[in-house]
């Protein structure tokens, strides 16, 4: 056997898996953003639906990791109890278990009919939920050949001399096989991927069951880690569930592998290959880990809270990092005009923070950390000022038309970043005080209306993000495109809500203006982030000078 074509082989077949179940769970994002926020929030009342909800998230986004990061904010702004996010955490990496029987059954033959469906639906149809639920189909598929191509690329290790001493030491040493498995998990970044790979290599008859049980339980405890990681620059609450999940998996990982160490466990009664057994045994751990762990959710956060504490304000300083601003090269325009876009995208990092929880704040009362968002405003408009000052310095050298026009578009930019920091503190955090002042509540319809647009403004502000740094010609067409769909939608909102009133609907006439308020301002800082696309477009000569006829 050639080692070289063969890691050539095997690397391409993961990083193909990985891909597309990244592809999978960004479809779904993208698709149904608003729908789970919905689902996560109106679920998690009680243990039994929160673990539902998990579950349900998980077979959609098909990784635990996601629905551990999402619910973690959720739980961050108030929307969701820290005990009811961690309930949901728990039921994801339950719901992770069924994605991965899914994905481990023989489904090859499906192969073609999904890339064709998928690639029909992305490529032809125009809206944005068909072109998404294509790109899932698609990623589907891929996962399904993925793992095709696995097989293929390690058949050849039954045949390798060293193959049988790597298994008995794996089947012997259990903690090592362990530890290697949450290793993979966790560089994979994805324990569905870690495991899905250990059951093809288990169906190829390369890895005993007795070696991959132990690789499962770890897989398992490094997903739990990444969480963790990638949480951990993140506020207290969110940080306190992927820890305790984390401390979760990785207690009943290592409470398991000493029961596999001692005793004889049956595992033939878990299906009739090693393979099925494999991730049988998966499905099961995660289920009684579930029921296990309930009992212990508060005294385990309570522990975490003594553990992990920190500065209340260190997390705002956080958000405030040295000026990029160099004032050494204020003689230089383009390393000067360079600075001026990088202090923008610590501006905009900051602007991100203040809009992506502001719905929250208007299902849940949430004084403090309305007040945290209040004090980020105060950021956004020295930033604003700082930049401002510093481009009226450079251009006192002389520039070229390019530098000049440049200078111009990036103090727009500024503008356009502190007006929408201007319109969440000033107009619709008081509006989710208000609301919850009044006791107000939006009707059922109006406020799927008022999500779903917040959720595309979400999507708007990171493509004119991107077209800030690449100035992209097709991410800066598309996100001039969004302005008029905004536009439709809104105004479509505005109609349902006007019908709402005039049949009674006692909510909508008692938050009536309130909901109009919000449409409002959620266009314009839709509007002005569009603006980061005129430049580029300008700079082609396609963008019109007036919409008039």
């Amino acid at each position: 056997m050639q080692v070289s074509g063969f890691l050539v082989q095997l690397a391409g077949a993961i990083m193909l898996l990985l891909y597309s179940t990244r592809m999978v769970r960004t479809g779904i994002e993208r698709a149904a953003g608003p729908m789970l926020r919905t689902l996560f929030v109106k679920l998690a009342k009680g243990s039994f639906r929160s673990i539902l909800a998990g579950v349900v998230g998980a077979l959609l986004l098909q990784s635990s990791t996601a629905i551990a990061l999402l619910v973690s904010a959720f739980a961050t702004t108030g929307v969701v109890s820290i005990a009811a996010a961690l309930t949901i955490v728990l039921g994801a990496d339950l719901g992770t278990a069924l994605v991965v029987q899914f994905l481990s059954l023989d489904l090859h033959w499906l192969m073609p009919a999904l890339l064709a469906i998928g690639g029909f639906m992305f490529l032809k149809m125009h809206t944005r939920m068909a072109k998404q639920m294509g790109r899932v189909i698609i990623g589907i598929a891929l996962i399904l050949l993925s793992l095709n191509m696995i097989g293929t690329a390690s058949a050849p290790l039954r045949d390798a001399s060293w193959m049988p001493g790597l298994v008995s030491f794996m089947s012997t040493d259990l903690l090592i096989s362990f530890f290697g498995g949450a290793l993979l998990a966790f560089v994979f970044h994805s324990s569905v991927a870690a495991i899905l790979l250990f059951a093809t290599l288990c169906a190829q008859s390369i890895l005993p069951i007795e070696a991959g049980l132990p690789l499962v339980l770890g897989a398992n405890a490094g997903g739990g880690l990444i969480a963790v990681w990638l949480s951990r620059g993140g506020k207290m609450p969110g940080r306190h569930v992927t820890a305790s999940n984390f401390l979760f998996r990785v207690v009943g990982g290592l409470a398991v592998l000493a029961i596999l160490f001692s005793v004889d466990i049956p595992v033939e009664r878990l299906g009739s290959t090693a393979a099925r057994q494999l991730v049988n045994f998966h499905l099961l751990f995660n289920a009684v880990l579930v029921v296990v762990c309930l009992p212990f959710i508060q005294p385990v956060l309570k522990m975490m809270h003594g553990l992990i504490r920190e500065d209340p304000e260190t997390e705002l300083d956080l958000l405030r990092p040295a000026s990029a601003l160099d004032q050494a090269v204020l003689k230089m325009p383009g390393p000067a005009l360079a600075s001026v876009t990088r202090e923008l995208l610590r501006m905009s990092e900051i602007v991100e923070v203040m809009v992506t929880p502001v719905m929250d704040f208007f299902d849940v009362s949430n004084p403090q950390q309305v007040q945290r968002i209040r004090q980020l405003d105060k950021d956004v408009n020295r930033a604003h000022t700082e930049i401002k000052l510093y481009i009226a310095q450079v251009s006192q050298n002389e520039l070229t038309s390019d530098e000049a026009n440049r200078a111009v578009e990036l103090t727009s930019v500024a503008i356009s970043l502190e007006r929408v920091g201007d319109i969440i503190s000033k107009e619709l955090l008081p509006l989710t005080t208000e609301k919850h002042r009044r006791g107000l509540e939006f009707s059922a319809a109006g406020w799927k209306e008022l999500t779903t647009l917040h959720a595309r403004v979400i999507t708007n502000m990171r493509l004119a993000l991107n077209v800030l740094v690449s100035e992209d010609l097709e991410t800066a067409r598309k996100l001039v495109e969004e302005k008029a769909v905004m536009r439709r939608l809104e105004r479509e909102s505005h109609d349902k809500h006007m019908a709402r009133l005039g049949s009674g609907t006692p909510e909508s006439r008692a938050s009536s203006d309130m909901h109009l308020e919000t449409i409002r301002a959620l266009k314009e800082i839709n509007s002005r982030f569009a603006t980061f696309a005129y430049p580029t477009l300008e700079r082609r000569g396609i963008l019109l000078d007036s919409r008039l006829s």
